[in-house]
């Protein structure tokens, strides 16, 4: 067993709901995680019948709080967004985006197609320095409280599997599979480089 817990990015497509679950749940099972966002913008749902509200990434939860909570508190107490905006604030500042970190990672989780996609297409775009290879592993969830309490166990075994193999590249083929057969889900994957 590896001495040092594996490095995990998770990464949705606003750094809100879906990754910070798992982040939260990644951290509280001990290993170095931290979660990001790939999207160009923080998207919220909006009021009723309104578009979606827009935040800057460098937006602190705390502001989005404030700021929503003084547009529409009710409506946004009874979706739950104030009460994901809490939990947040608690395991970090705010959102963070994938393209502006350049640490690398052991295994890098996505957590739906569109986050994938940009996550693949910024890694194969980057300067590669070490050419140290990193899993990318899709699961896919719907943007749901159940559903990110869900995927965020999910990937806690399978980051649990990796951390037990030790050798990340060459257990990581066996582990998804026993995972499509446990779940009835598949997982994209491919690998990249740093």
């Amino acid at each position: 067993m590896p001495s040092s817990p594996l490095r995990v990015a998770v990464v949705c497509m606003s750094n809100v709901n879906r990754s910070m679950e798992a982040h939260r749940v990644l951290r509280k099972n001990g290993f170095h995680v931290r979660s990001f966002g790939a999207g160009s913008h923080v998207r919220l749902p909006g009021g009723p019948r309104q578009p979606p509200v827009l935040y800057d990434f460098s937006t602190p939860c705390k502001k989005m709080h404030g700021d929503l909570s003084s547009k529409d508190q009710k409506h946004y107490q009874r979706n739950g967004v104030l009460r994901i905006l809490r939990r947040n604030e608690r395991i970090k500042p705010g959102p963070e985006r994938f393209q502006e970190c350049p640490d690398p990672f052991d295994v890098t989780f996505t957590c739906g197609q569109r986050a994938y996609n940009r996550v693949v297409a910024d890694l194969c775009a980057r300067e590669q320095e070490t050419w140290q290879p990193v899993p990318v592993v899709n699961v896919d969830i719907d943007d749901t409280l159940e559903a990110a309490s869900l995927g965020a166990s999910i990937i806690c075994e399978l980051c649990q599997g990796l951390q037990q193999a030790g050798d990340t590249q060459s257990r990581l083929a066996e582990l998804l599979q026993a995972a499509e057969e446990k779940t009835g889900r598949s997982f994209l994957h491919t690998v990249c480089f740093y």
